[in-house]
């Protein structure tokens, strides 16, 4: 059956391939961070990165698990690296996933959340990937954080922080 002709009377050209022919790369990709929690200041650590239109995003901290890394481990170190405190986990917060597509690949990324206690450690954006931090009330967290999955996440730590003494309006639980 011959192709059907435009209004021109030509034949139609077949529709090339998009991305001429290249199929996207799919990879999985697991990273680990967290809610890093001062309790004396009643503040979580804060990471802020320029998005593509300058645009200031805050988000939580979190990284790349390295090879025989926990995910633990790799919340840590990360929160370390980013933001200049050192910490420990107290329990896992949960995880989220998502799709971006980067350098020709299309990326499954999953991302492991613990609430993590601050022990010491000055805030700091040293980071090249970070261009701010701050300590940022419990309170204001919702309002703050630039993604919908983490605001997610820091609700439902919420209902886990009253083990700790802290609400995340900032309050002390009874």
């Amino acid at each position: 059956m011959p192709q059907s002709s435009g209004r021109s009377g030509a034949p139609k050209p077949r529709r090339r391939n998009r991305r001429r022919g290249r199929r996207l790369k799919t990879v999985d990709e697991t990273s680990a961070g967290g809610l890093v929690l001062d309790p004396v200041r009643r503040a979580a650590a804060l990471i802020g990165r320029l998005d593509r239109r300058g645009r200031l995003l805050w988000s939580l901290p979190k990284g790349h698990i390295e090879a025989g890394e926990t995910a633990e481990q790799t919340a840590v170190r990360e929160v370390a690296e980013e933001t200049g405190i050192h910490s420990r986990v107290l329990r896992p917060l949960g995880s989220i996933d998502y799709w971006f597509v980067a350098e020709d690949r299309r990326v499954h990324k999953t991302v492991h959340h613990f609430i993590l206690e601050a022990l010491g450690g000055e805030l700091s954006d040293e980071d090249v990937e970070v261009t701010e931090v701050a300590w940022v009330p419990l309170g204001e967290l919702d309002e703050r954080l630039a993604y919908a999955d983490e605001r997610r996440l820091v609700r439902r730590a919420a209902e886990l922080l009253a083990e700790f003494g802290l609400d995340l309006d900032g309050a002390e639980s009874a």
